[in-house]
């Protein structure tokens, strides 16, 4: 199995940046795939961004490109999202999650996922 743990969400002015880092343990091994993903009340969640384990091809949604980088250190079994240029419409409930399959699309459906971290509260004031 394998758990992760988010941190680094907060309160920023609009046009602020933040970055949330997942830590995984575990059966880490197994990792292919890395995402992020978030969910705002009454809405669907959705992709936001994810990472190859191994090779490091990534993979962004259209309303975060050129906004966000996310990347990952291996060494540490940690994920990061660097959010940039922050719109109020960022503001959701951001989650990491472990793909353990190898996809050979680029998995963006929160389904592909199997693991799953609490969430970290990221809101965004205009």
């Amino acid at each position: 199995q394998v758990q992760l743990v988010e941190s680094g969400g907060g309160l920023v002015q609009a046009g602020g940046s933040l970055r949330l880092s997942c830590v995984a343990s575990g059966r880490t091994f197994s990792i292919y795939t890395m995402g992020w993903f978030r969910q705002a009340p009454g809405k669907e969640r959705e992709f936001v961004a994810g990472v190859r384990w191994s090779g490091g091809s990534t993979s962004y949604a259209d309303s975060v490109k050129g906004r966000f980088t996310i990347s990952r250190d291996n060494a540490k079994n940690t994920v990061y999202l660097q959010m940039a240029s922050l719109k109020p419409e960022d503001t959701a409930v951001y989650y990491c999650a472990v793909d353990v399959n190898t996809d050979w699309r680029f998995p963006v459906s929160w389904g592909k996922y199997d693991y799953w971290g609490q969430g970290t509260q990221v809101t965004v004031s205009s």
